[in-house]
């Protein structure tokens, strides 16, 4: 299994590398993951370098209620097909970049939504699932961020998941891994919150990505994020939440007020 990450270079240009214990040397050129990059040396420390999410430049495609138990903690039906949502890209963030709440005015009940994400490495259009299955390039951890009462007036979920900042997405992504089975947590000021396995999904990732892609093209960098599993709750301006996903790792934001 490799570990890709997408950072900010020392003239501010986004580079892609490969993540090795504490230090993250580059590959050549954007989308070195899913071309097939070589190293260029350029060892740094990640404690060094701002990492940066995927899914700049491209799209991030959201899955609602694909665990039985979310649904049922609000009440909901199991939908019959997967429920589709947008994350806009100005929505992004990376690990250890600030999520910013709105004004208490505007959304008092900002909730963290603990999701396994796929990045997508090769086009799908109108694909089968087992061609979705093979163009998956690696898995990262992503959190869905919603202003669960703007979700809850509003009869789209647009603005509510939409806001800046409400797209965590990191620390890096992991090429070669099996997403079939695995735990994805939330932790808010290291109390768990969020405990679900990726096996307990309703639409499974290559389910998803048939489905998708038989309305709109997925392309290649494209992040397509795969539901979360109950628990989910609000955190306040100080806490830091933490979303970890099985053989990936830790992403970590701390929450501000605007």
């Amino acid at each position: 299994m490799t570990q890709i990450a997408r950072y900010l270079g020392q003239d501010g240009e986004i580079l892609e590398g490969v993540v090795e214990g504490d230090e993250i040397e580059e590959i050549s050129g954007l989308d070195a993951m899913l071309k097939g990059g070589r190293r260029v040396g350029g060892k740094r420390k990640l404690s060094e370098v701002q990492l940066m999410p995927w899914g700049i430049g491209r799209k991030v495609v959201g899955i609602g209620r694909n665990y039985a138990d979310h649904a049922k903690e609000f009440s909901n039906p199991i939908p019959k097909e997967p429920l589709l949502l947008m994350k806009p890209t100005s929505a992004l963030v990376g690990h250890g970049q600030p999520i910013v709440l709105p004004p208490q005015s505007v959304s008092a009940d900002v909730q963290h939504e603990a999701e396994l994400a796929v990045v997508i490495g090769k086009r799908l259009r109108r694909a089968s699932e087992a061609e979705c299955a093979k163009a998956v390039a690696g898995v990262t951890c992503l959190n869905d961020v919603t202003a669960r009462d703007v979700q809850r007036r509003e009869l789209q979920w647009t603005r509510a998941k939409g806001f800046d900042t409400f797209c965590p997405v990191g620390p890096w992504v992991s090429v070669g891994l099996d997403w079939s089975n695995l735990r994805v947590q939330c932790r808010v000021n290291g109390v768990i919150k969020q405990d679900g396995r990726s096996k307990d999904q309703v639409f499974p990732v290559p389910v998803l990505l048939a489905f998708i892609s038989a309305g709109m093209t997925l392309e290649p960098g494209d992040v397509v994020t795969t539901g979360t599993p109950a628990g989910v709750g609000p955190f306040r301006a100080g806490d830091t939440v933490e979303i970890e996903v099985e053989g990936v790792g830790v992403l970590r934001n701390e929450v501000r007020a605007e």
